[in-house]
């Protein structure tokens, strides 16, 4: 069995792959200041979830933007899955080719998004996160990463209003069911989500129209399924689609060796 675990600035998400099916996946908080035992009884209870047991694991491949909490996550999978992780970084092959100004400093996030969209899917394609941040990432038909747009995620954006303002609530991130909204809280549900909605339809659109190609528009990311709902620029909604590029990468590590 394969373990894939993504490390995000919000989140850390782990999946566990029996061959090519997704027994399980589960969410933690991703926090500074845990020790390896603390993360280390956690996964544990997470294969124990799955009714999994460690020694059943063959492999575990780990991507991060989080370099402070990489140290203790890393020695918690050696002390109790008694595995080497795999980490998607330099050195590692991910089948996409990085043709950014400076390869290095793209998070191994949106490399492995962009393996998930182009194996599971093709390209020329697009990869929409919705997550802290949100990233527009294209991919051509070769798998070439080529450009990249990032903004703030709708959960950033939400913070930021009521943290900034002191008379606005903290509100659920929902669609109303209308624009014309009477009360605050609607009203910034309001701002949010079609705001969201607008601001990610137009980058798509010039992403179409400065490219001139025709491409699918792949979106992942937990409030990324809002959006989809209410677009026709989405083509696929794959709240998976981290897992199964960080699985596509073990495939093509473990081809390599």
């Amino acid at each position: 069995m394969l373990v894939v675990i993504d490390i995000g600035n919000t989140n850390i998400t782990m999946g566990i792959y029996k061959e090519n099916k997704l027994l399980g996946n589960y969410r933690l908080t991703t926090k500074m200041k845990r020790t390896s035992d603390e993360y280390g009884f956690m996964l544990m209870n997470f294969l124990q979830a799955s009714k999994v047991e460690s020694d059943e694991i063959q492999d575990v491949i780990v991507s991060s933007v989080v370099p402070k909490i990489m140290h203790s996550f890393l020695n918690s999978i050696r002390k109790y899955m008694h595995k080497e992780p795999i980490v998607v970084g330099p050195g590692i092959k991910t089948g996409i080719s990085v043709k950014a100004e400076n390869p290095k400093a793209v998070g191994a996030d949106r490399i492995v998004d962009a393996a998930g969209a182009f194996y599971e899917y093709g390209g020329p394609c697009l990869v929409v996160d919705f997550g802290t941040m949100t990233t527009f990432d294209y991919v051509d038909e070769k798998g070439n990463f080529e450009f990249g747009v990032i903004t703030l995620g709708i959960e950033t954006g939400a913070q930021a209003m009521w943290s900034q303002a002191a008379k606005l609530p903290e509100i659920e991130i929902k669609k109303p069911k209308t624009i014309l909204t009477k009360n605050t809280p609607t009203s910034m549900q309001a701002g949010l989500v079609y705001g969201y909605i607008g601001q990610s339809e137009y980058i798509i659109r010039k992403f179409q129209e400065e490219l001139n190609v025709k491409m699918r528009v792949i979106a992942t990311g937990g409030l990324g399924k809002i959006i989809y709902k209410n677009t026709d620029y989405i083509d696929v909604y794959d709240r998976d689609l981290t897992f199964k590029g960080l699985k596509h990468i073990y495939e093509k590590y473990n081809s390599s060796k």
